[in-house]
């Protein structure tokens, strides 16, 4: 059988560090929560607010399709699966 994978970064999801994600924030009323990273999960949410979430970023696809979240991929996908390092907010949310 497939290990499960994360599905935004699409490495092994593995054991540790493993965090829950709502495509349609739970503000917003969604329900449905997806397995995924810590890391991956830390940077959707340091990248976007929960209203750019619910209005433009509620797919794995629309989510990497973002510079940001691209650059974080191609950065993530040499770490193992249990990886984690805090992410700090990006200057760009911060202003908003």
């Amino acid at each position: 059988m497939d290990e499960p994978r994360c599905p935004l970064c699409g490495r092994i999801l593995g054991t540790a560090n493993i965090d829950r994600h709502h495509l349609v924030p739970k503000k917003f009323k969604g329900t449905e929560q997806f397995p995924i990273h810590k890391i991956c999960h830390r940077k959707i949410h340091s990248v976007f607010t929960e209203r750019e979430l619910l209005d433009n970023f509620h797919s794995w696809d629309a989510l990497r399709r973002h510079e940001d979240i691209r650059a974080f991929i191609g950065w993530v996908a040499r770490k193992d699966p249990g990886f984690y390092a805090r992410t700090a907010t990006s200057r760009a949310k911060k202003m908003k």
